[in-house]
């Protein structure tokens, strides 16, 4: 491409990856962040936008499922979406609109611990629940199911008896603020 990749990010929640991103992302050539949008009008993803001076909007799961969210997407001139810690499942007429151009990060080693209901710290509890020695994360294209795309990246960190869910959950987000602007920008190398 003759410009910067257009990113536009989606969140649920707090948005540290979201943070994260923005803060990567602020002065490249590579690739620029120009657009949040958030499922729940109180994401804290939202003052992350503000700080950066990211436009950003609210859009409701209807708007995701009809034409509403893909409209304001090529509004944007989206190149590439990345979802973090955005919690809805994408409708195929999105995952269509943007064929190998939607990221996610799952808080786990996929294919384990995910699928439906496979979010947050219901991943990190199945992880201490299983007695697993290690977890990490996992940075995937997204499909038409959940957590099933192409894997393009995984990171991992050792485990303890000791360790709870919580600080499991700590141990990954150090690996997902790491490395996921990274692999967002070698993706975007990608990208013509």
């Amino acid at each position: 491409m003759d410009r910067p990749i257009r990113i536009a990010i989606f969140a649920s929640g707090g948005g540290s990856n979201a943070r994260s991103i923005m803060q990567h992302f602020q002065n490249s050539e590579v690739a620029s962040v120009v657009l949040l949008g958030c499922n729940r009008k109180s994401a804290g993803a939202f003052s992350h936008a503000s700080e950066f001076n990211i436009a950003s909007w609210h859009f409701t799961k209807d708007d995701l499922q009809s034409d509403a969210v893909l409209e304001k997407l090529k509004s944007f001139e989206i190149d590439l979406l990345v979802l973090a810690g955005f919690l809805l499942m994408v409708p195929e007429s999105l995952v269509k609109a943007f064929p190998d151009r939607i990221l996610n990060i799952h808080p786990a080693l996929l294919p384990r611990y995910g699928g439906e209901g496979m979010y947050g710290m219901n991943v990190h509890k199945a992880v201490k629940t299983a007695g697993d020695s290690f977890s990490g994360t996992t940075i995937h294209l997204v499909n038409e199911h959940y957590d099933e795309g192409e894997i393009l990246f995984q990171a991992t960190t050792e485990l303890t008896p000791d360790d709870t869910a919580e600080s499991i959950a700590a141990k990954v987000l150090v690996l997902e603020h790491r490395y996921y602007p990274q692999v967002i920008e070698s993706f975007c190398k990608t990208i013509v």
